[in-house]
């Protein structure tokens, strides 16, 4: 921890773009207060043009698809859950509340949840939920999506259940939004376009008796390809059956959710709950630490942030343990 203490000062006040990460976690309800589990993803936009947390992953070779930027750093405590228990993931934008925009109107997208136990290994990752495209719109309507049409439509709400009799144990959560507004191109042929990746890890231990144990799941980064449909898609023309003259892509009248299957074991269902009140601070205070492009750590006061004024660089590698290592209590990375 101490290798990155210095990185993690402070986080972002004022965010620009409709990004999103998960700001909180509701166990059956109950808000078990902000920033509590979530390893908080770290600054990944253009280096040198100022930058939000917030910010999506587009390489799916990187390191940085497992849990987003600096996701091999623990965050300081551990949600303690049951088999059966209901998780709300809070996803905000830029204030942790309902007045909150969540994530961009046109951030398209589907919604997808895995559970791998902690430290992840080769083909961990093991789906338990996911929802795409819901309903169909002529073409030049972009559908009804679950990231734009569900969980910004609902308070950033999305639920997922602790599988039934999941074996006791500590486990990372990797829930992620991914954005197709962009995604008629692959990152791979244009880095100036491609889908937007955000995913965010939450530290879980379940308890209980359980016998159940995680199936062999896919990896991060390895589970998505730039040949996946799910991947490339063209949101606005996605249900009309003949080519529009302003796309460059073929129109498909379905989408395909990326990655596995999701798991047998999963609840068939997962329903919204009632949650109770936040705990804990709604806003992000100022930071002066980010991570750039390629991981590149770049130091700066707000100000410069502001100015876009670069002051200093260093290297950051991602070090994910192979075994699991109790987290540090300490300060809150926010």
């Amino acid at each position: 921890m101490a290798r990155t203490s210095a990185l993690l000062l402070s986080l972002l006040a004022s965010q620009a773009c409709a990004h999103t990460f998960i700001w909180g976690v509701f166990v059956n309800g109950v808000d078990q207060g902000t920033f509590k589990g979530i390893r908080i993803p770290a600054y990944n936009g253009a280096s040198g043009k100022g930058g939000y947390n917030n910010s999506p992953v587009k390489d799916l070779g990187s390191i940085d698809l497992r849990c987003n930027v600096m996701g091999d750093v623990q965050a300081h405590d551990t949600i303690k859950v049951a088999p059966g228990d209901n998780l709300t993931f809070d996803w905000h934008h830029d204030i942790r509340n309902d007045t909150d925009d969540v994530i961009a109107s046109s951030h398209h997208g589907p919604s997808l949840v895995y559970i791998s136990p902690d430290p992840p290994t080769q083909n961990s990752f093991v789906k338990i939920w996911h929802l795409g495209k819901y309903e169909s719109n002529p073409f030049p309507q972009a559908g009804k999506w679950s990231a734009t049409s569900d969980i910004a439509k609902n308070f950033g709400h999305m639920n997922v259940r602790i599988p039934q009799g999941l074996k006791a144990g500590h486990y990372l959560i990797r829930a992620e939004i991914i954005a197709l507004h962009e995604g008629d191109v692959s990152f791979k042929a244009n880095p100036r376009r491609g889908a937007q990746f955000y995913p965010d890890c939450v530290q879980i231990e379940v308890t209980g008796n359980g016998t159940v144990e995680l199936p062999e799941g896919v990896s991060f980064p390895g589970a998505y390809s730039y040949e996946d449909p799910g991947v490339v898609h063209n949101v606005y023309c996605s249900t009309e059956t003949k080519k529009p003259k302003t796309s460059t892509t073929p129109c498909v009248t379905d989408y395909i959710i990326p990655g596995p299957t999701v798991w047998s074991g999963a609840w068939p269902e997962t329903t919204s709950v009632s949650v109770g009140p936040v705990k804990g601070v709604t806003t992000a205070t100022p930071w002066s630490t980010w991570i750039g492009t390629d991981s590149v750590v770049t130091s700066a006061t707000y100000a410069d942030v502001k100015s876009q004024t670069i002051v200093g660089t260093q290297k950051y590698t991602a070090i994910w343990s192979e075994t699991y290592v109790t987290p540090t209590p300490g300060s809150p990375r926010w």
